[in-house]
């Protein structure tokens, strides 16, 4: 699917920083910081804009933020054939810096105390990927 039909799938009006972002994480398919998207981006990057359009896409679940650390943000693109659940694990490799998605590894929701509500789930498990461990 490309993105003008994820936008129209999703009820949003076609913009050209929406269909880049778009296009950028389609085309690259691993998560990116905004600094690899601004660059990516070109002359069309704008901050504001670009903040505005994240959060657009974040709302309507067509993308997803992962905080690997109070640094460093990614985004990346949800799955398309579900409706993404943010839920799930992801797993940053230390020496590549890339973050995968762990879509196959469950978090047990009822392992949570008794009286607390659960809403959202962040788990990162930080390693090496099967890429980096296997050159040692």
């Amino acid at each position: 699917m490309n993105a003008i039909d994820i936008l129209k799938n999703r009820g949003l009006k076609k913009t050209a920083q929406r269909v880049m972002l778009i296009n950028i994480l389609q085309k690259k398919s691993i998560s990116l910081t905004e600094s690899e998207i601004k660059s990516e981006m070109g002359d069309l990057y704008d901050r504001i804009t670009f903040y505005r359009t994240v959060q657009t896409l974040l709302d309507v679940h067509i993308i997803h933020r992962i905080t690997v650390d109070n640094i460093t943000v990614k985004y990346a693109l949800n799955q398309l054939d579900h409706e993404h659940s943010g839920n799930h694990v992801h797993f940053f490799c230390k020496v590549c810096h890339s973050v995968t998605c762990l879509e196959e590894t469950f978090i047990p929701e009822n392992r949570i105390s008794k009286g607390f509500v659960a809403e959202e789930y962040e788990v990162l498990i930080k390693g090496k990927c099967e890429k980096c461990s296997s050159h040692e």
